[in-house]
């Protein structure tokens, strides 16, 4: 008989390589809704369905599957654990009832779950710890969850004890239950006795649960005062009430490879994660009111068109019905890459809603159209920190590569796209090479396109250092009338971030007043583009005097002059480039401090100090001055270092001269490039 419980959702997050995907397979059989297990290796797998995540051997895009396990209604949401696809997890996450945050057993990576435990926290996330591949270390928990509790700001709490028998672990303790089991692949465990030589390990570990469980609860801390054991039920029922509370963290030990602990994992899910309601009530939503469904994925699928995966965290909706004015055309329960149409769906399902165009990632659909006042926002975007120019091989595929941009955007948040007009180039930014690679890949093959990628150009600048008076004439005679336009102009420096000043000093009518304007766009015309080759900034140009002609002066003449005194009068005025200086914050934890600040410097950065992030503990944060060109790989430089975690922000921050060497290169570049365009 099927349960009329409303569907609760799990989602597995964890550094890449965790094994978040194997358990997604482990928990899907164990549960009985799989009959037989998938295999990541073998391609087979419910997650990491599409082929270019089966290409390259890694999860690159969430993947839910609902599922049932003891009648209790489940969704299970993979994710990818790469650095630079974490905004998959990020939105997974929002929908989550509960978080299973999946590592591996070696204490020196679990500093790669920090980012993940540092959103998690900062949502109120209930979570849960699962060590994976406790079949392959010997690693003590104890250490581990050492190594986590530094960067986790709820406590955790060790829900059982390996046995080991060499140097195989063969089973495990629960200690609540105190009942010991030896693990048996592709089916439950079996009750043995608990080995004579863990029961002092046992009890001390028990002990620790029951202290931790006690910091939240003054009753169970007087029974504990008094010796007094609480039953298992009364622990179980605290750990409950604690995980929903986001008080504390359990931490449980398995191999999902091997089943191994996977499904005492589901037993503890289904008593003790909490229902959708607690988790609408954590976002700000009141239990009644109309229908509430909250997108957290965006897809374009060939031949389905656009699909909104949804969290329906209120209410239900029917094939047909509209949200907020738009038509729900078709309503799709996940599994994996399998999508089955469903007529209706309930208070906390997941399902797609197809063809929702107006529908974003973190958009709210309600009946009435209109976003509940205190439902908490979905958080913004990742920061790009990495970016590559695109441009389509065949510029008849132009259109077609800006509209196939703007769906991958629609799905993905954490890319962003730039338009540079005065470089002439189309900006792809994201979190990182691979993920601007996987981007990359996705519009080739989906839209039939060959596109070429190149770095991209920094916004050079040029000014001068010293003053000069420059004449241009423009004198032309044709068969008809002839051109004629002559003004006196003076060039100075203006300091670092004025820009440009034109100044009018004319006087008498030696050029009549509707022409100083066409001196002013000649002058700017020539601006776009200095003696050498880059934009000129922060010089301010005088005119001082000039000539005109009755007949053969115009707009035009004008305009021809100023361009040609400011080529004459800019040579002398020791023009010098500028390159672009960034304030650059890094993230790093401290302990890669002193490797950042190395980096800094070997980058020709100026460090202006560094300090504890705020709110992250046993992290700093660096600030400091660096050229634009260093940064464009600083992500990957600064992940090598890091275990992958370390990350930045920048913005410009001003103009700083550069000559010698460097300064000689960037200018032959620039010629080159314009040698070539002129050639083409």
């Amino acid at each position: 008989m099927a349960s009329t419980q409303s569907p609760r959702c799990a989602v597995l997050v964890g550094p890449y390589l965790a094994g978040k995907t194997t358990l997604l397979e482990a928990l899907l059989h164990a549960s009985g809704t799989t009959q037989k297990k998938g295999s990541v290796k073998d391609g087979t797998s419910v997650g990491d369905a599409s082929a270019d995540a089966r290409s390259r051997h890694m999860s690159i895009e969430m993947a839910a599957a609902s599922a049932a396990y003891l009648d209790d209604p489940w969704v299970f949401i993979d994710t990818p654990g790469s650095i630079e696809l974490s905004q998959e997890a990020r939105n997974a996450l929002m929908a989550a009832d509960v978080a299973i945050v999946v590592i591996e057993p070696l204490a020196e990576r679990v500093q790669t779950a920090a980012p993940i435990f540092r959103f998690i926290d900062e949502h109120a996330i209930p979570h849960m710890v699962f060590v994976n591949k406790m079949d392959g270390t010997a690693q003590a928990p104890k250490d581990i969850l050492a190594a986590l509790q530094e960067i986790s700001e709820r406590p955790l709490i060790l829900r059982q004890v390996p046995i080991r028998e060499g140097e195989a672990v063969t089973g495990y303790v629960d200690l609540v239950s105190e009942r010991a089991y030896r693990y048996k692949p592709g089916h439950a465990s079996d009750l043995v006795k608990i080995p004579d030589d863990m029961t002092t390990d046992e009890q001390v570990a028990r002990t620790e649960l029951l202290e931790a469980l006690a910091d939240f609860d003054d009753k169970l801390l007087e029974k504990l005062l008094e010796d007094v054991i609480p039953s298992p039920k009364e622990i179980y029922q605290e750990l409950a009430k604690d995980l929903r509370d986001d008080r504390v963290v359990p931490v449980f030990l398995g191999a999902a490879e091997k089943d191994h602990g996977v499904r005492r994992l589901l037993k503890a899910l289904r008593h003790e994660t909490p229902t959708h309601q607690v988790a609408a009530a954590r976002r700000g939503l009141p239990t009644d009111g109309e229908t509430v469904a909250e997108v957290f994925k965006t897809v374009h699928v060939a031949g389905t068109g656009k699909l909104s995966y949804v969290r329906l965290w209120r209410g239900g909706i029917k094939d047909g019905q509209s949200l907020g004015g738009h038509r729900v055309s078709g309503i799709l329960r996940p599994f994996g890459a399998q999508l089955s149409k469903v007529p209706e769906a309930k208070a906390g399902d997941v399902v797609a809603f197809g063809r929702m165009d107006e529908a974003k990632t973190g958009d709210v659909l309600t009946t009435s159209g209109q976003r509940p006042a205190s439902f908490r926002a979905f958080p913004p975007p990742l920061t790009p920190v990495f970016s590559l120019a695109i441009h389509a091989d065949n510029r008849n595929d132009e259109v077609k590569l800006s509209g196939a941009i703007q769906r991958m955007l629609d799905e993905d948040p954490s890319l962003a796209l730039d338009h540079d007009g005065d470089l002439g180039q189309l900006v792809l930014a994201g979190q990182g090479d691979i993920h601007l690679q996987i981007a990359l890949d996705r519009l080739r093959q989906r839209n039939n396109l060959k596109i070429s990628t190149t770095r991209p150009r920094v916004p050079y600048r040029e000014t001068i250092r010293r003053s000069a008076k420059q004449h241009g004439r423009h004198k032309r005679q044709t068969g008809g009338h002839g051109q004629f336009g002559d003004v006196h102009i003076e060039i100075n420096p203006l300091p670092r971030g004025q820009g440009f000043a034109f100044v009018d000093k004319i006087v008498g009518g030696a050029i009549p007043r509707q022409w100083i304007p066409s001196v002013e766009e000649g002058v700017r015309e020539f601006l776009n583009k200095g003696v050498l080759g880059f934009r000129v900034v922060d010089v301010s140009v005088t005119l001082t005097d000039g000539q005109y002609h009755a007949v053969d002066s115009s707009d035009m003449a004008f305009k021809t002059a100023g361009r040609i005194a400011m080529s004459e009068g800019m040579q002398k005025c020791d023009p010098v480039l500028l390159e672009p200086i960034g304030l650059v914050t890094i993230s790093v934890p401290n302990e890669h401090t002193a490797k950042v600040q190395r980096v800094i410097t070997g980058r020709r950065g100026q460090i202006l100090g560094y300090d504890a992030k705020p709110g992250w503990k046993g992290w700093d944060e660096v600030t400091a001055h660096m050229p634009q060109s260093e940064i464009h790989d600083l992500i990957i430089e600064l992940r090598s270092l890091t275990l992958g975690v370390a990350t930045y922000a920048w913005k410009f921050d001003h103009l700083s001269e550069l000559t010698g060497r460097l300064a000689d290169k960037v200018i032959e570049d620039q010629g080159s490039r314009a040698t070539t365009a002129a050639a083409s």
